[in-house]
């Protein structure tokens, strides 16, 4: 049977690369059609992937039509292959590998039945799939950040912060983390008006500066006021 594969472009990736490594493995093939050995590895990919009956998704990418990718992966040479987990590259190889090389990689991949309850109970997404998930895989950062905003939401704030202690600095974490701090507070849409009566204190009160870092994490890096108050916080303390 033909392999099933995704033509991934710089404006898909993220929808079908990096967000679906947090529901199972994504082998991120990047190739371009003048490449001989690009041409023979395609196939070996394709068998092995197709050979996890599911587990392990496969994004093939033209780097000459998706140069944003290409610079996201610092491609240098191809064929590239990437496995992303949960966001995150797991593993690579460069070059034409064997058949064996191959299967091996991708079969590294393929989830455990623990593994694929976790992905089960995480997809449902309730809180008691959500602590069952969290018994059997207590670091995972999916479930962790999964449960965190549950708790969020239900103004659990000191409970989630406790989980999201155990798992690294991300954009997402620290916003989240922003939030289950603030509690109710997060909710009030008059942001700029806490910030500048925050600012007048940053300087000699650690509190009024904690607060003042959690609101921009709130309002978050693509906001463009973030920059804004950033700098104004800096001037202020130096």
């Amino acid at each position: 049977m033909a392999a099933v594969y995704t033509d991934v472009t710089d404006a898909t990736f993220d929808a079908e690369v990096v967000e679906r490594s947090r529901r199972q493995p994504v082998v991120v093939d990047l190739w371009a059609p003048w490449c001989g050995p690009c041409r023979t590895l395609g196939p070996i990919i394709e068998a092995a992937v197709d050979a996890t009956d599911g587990a392990v998704a496969l994004a093939k990418v033209d780097t000459d039509q998706n140069p944003q990718i290409a610079r996201a992966f610092s491609v240098q040479s191809i064929p590239a292959v990437h496995a992303m987990v949960n966001g995150a590259v797991v593993d690579s190889f460069i070059g034409a590998k064997g058949q064996r090389e191959v299967e091996a990689f991708v079969n590294a991949l393929v989830p455990s039945p623990e593994e694929l309850e976790v992905q089960t109970l995480l997809a449902a997404g309730d809180e008691a799939s959500l602590r069952r998930a969290l018994e059997l895989a207590p670091a995972d950062p999916a479930v962790v950040v999964a449960l965190a905003r549950l708790l969020v939401e239900a103004d659990e704030g000191d409970e989630a912060l406790e989980l999201l202690a155990r798992i690294p600095d991300t954009p997402e974490v620290r916003q989240l983390t922003a939030r289950a701090r603030q509690g109710a507070m997060a909710a009030d849409g008059d942001v700029e008006h806490r910030l500048e009566r925050l600012l007048e204190r940053v300087k000699d009160d650690d509190d009024a500066r904690a607060e003042f870092v959690d609101l921009l994490e709130l309002l978050g890096p693509e906001d463009p006021r973030t920059g804004a108050w950033r700098r104004r916080l800096t001037a202020e303390l130096y």
